[in-house]
């Protein structure tokens, strides 16, 4: 694929997730079915919102079959919106699920392939771009093995239904075994400046191995805001989840971002942030926080 570097949304520059080249600021889709409030977003505006992500640049879209709320479901909406994803790579996640009523469970190795097809039932196409195997069940973050369920998708990814995959919800050891099992692209973890900071050290293994570390809630893990990013916002004239967002970008250049939204005008402020540079004093001034 091809990335137009003058679009707002390459600000950040671009990175080569696998055999795709994407910009660093991305879209996570988790956002798109409900508001705030819990209602049901409305269909058009969502769809309008993945149309006007694409318009800025964005080519690199966070999904997954269990993001669906009511009679929305994510997949769907950007099926319908960007099918054939002409120049934009979707990344999925599997091994957690949601039955029919909604209730979260992680999936046995031999369930995997039934998850990886119903994303392609889904999204509509023959093969996934990215698939990140998503552990829980008492391995998230701990000393359990992800060995059977991350060599079951290694597997499909040797039969061509997957080209790239990823891990979530990981700890250190978990990255360590993983590569030792097949090529892993990312690792999809939550982090952001004032949350699971102790990732700091999974960053570091990232860049050494030229993994992209993909954050998840780096925004939304700033609820009850600092001053000292209020302050760093003021300076730039930017709000502080646009100062949340450049500072994950500013961790490395293997570090992308999935900000997520429902929202037009949201939207446009997050791809924004691509483009904000953060100085040193600014660094320092957010390295004292949280």
């Amino acid at each position: 694929m091809t990335t137009n570097t003058t679009l707002p949304a390459a600000a950040a520059g671009t990175w080569q997730l696998g055999s795709f080249e994407v910009n660093r600021l991305g879209f996570g889709a988790m956002r798109l079915m409900s508001t705030s409030d819990g209602g049901i977003r409305d269909r058009g505006t969502s769809l309008t919102v993945l149309r006007r992500a694409v318009e800025l640049g964005v080519n690199h879209i966070d999904t997954a079959a269990f993001y669906f709320a009511g009679p929305r479901s994510a997949n769907e909406l950007i099926n319908t919106a960007l099918a054939p994803y002409d120049d934009v790579v979707i990344t999925t996640k599997i091994g957690a699920g949601r039955d029919f009523e909604g209730t979260f469970y992680f999936a046995r190795p031999d369930q995997l392939r039934a998850q990886v097809e119903e994303n392609l039932r889904q999204l509509g196409v023959e093969h996934l771009d990215v698939v990140n195997y998503r552990i829980g069940a008492g391995l998230d973050r701990g000393e359990g093995s992800l060995a059977d369920g991350f060599g079951a998708l290694a597997e499909l990814r040797e039969q061509g239904l997957i080209r790239e995959l990823g891990i979530s919800n990981i700890g250190p050891a978990h990255l360590t075994e993983a590569l030792a099992i097949a090529p892993v692209v990312c690792v999809q973890n939550q982090y952001g400046l004032t949350a699971r900071r102790e990732d700091d050290e999974i960053v570091r293994m990232c860049a050494e191995h030229g993994i992209a570390f993909v954050p998840f809630f780096a925004v939304a893990s700033g609820q009850g805001e600092d001053a000292r990013v209020a302050e760093v916002a003021r300076r730039h004239d930017a709000t502080p989840a646009q100062v949340r967002l450049a500072w994950t970008l500013h961790q490395g250049p293997h570090v992308l971002a999935i900000p997520g939204t429902g929202d037009v005008a949201h939207l446009e402020q997050n791809v924004a942030a691509a483009a904000l540079e953060l100085t040193d004093d600014d660094l320092k001034t957010l390295d004292t926080a949280g």
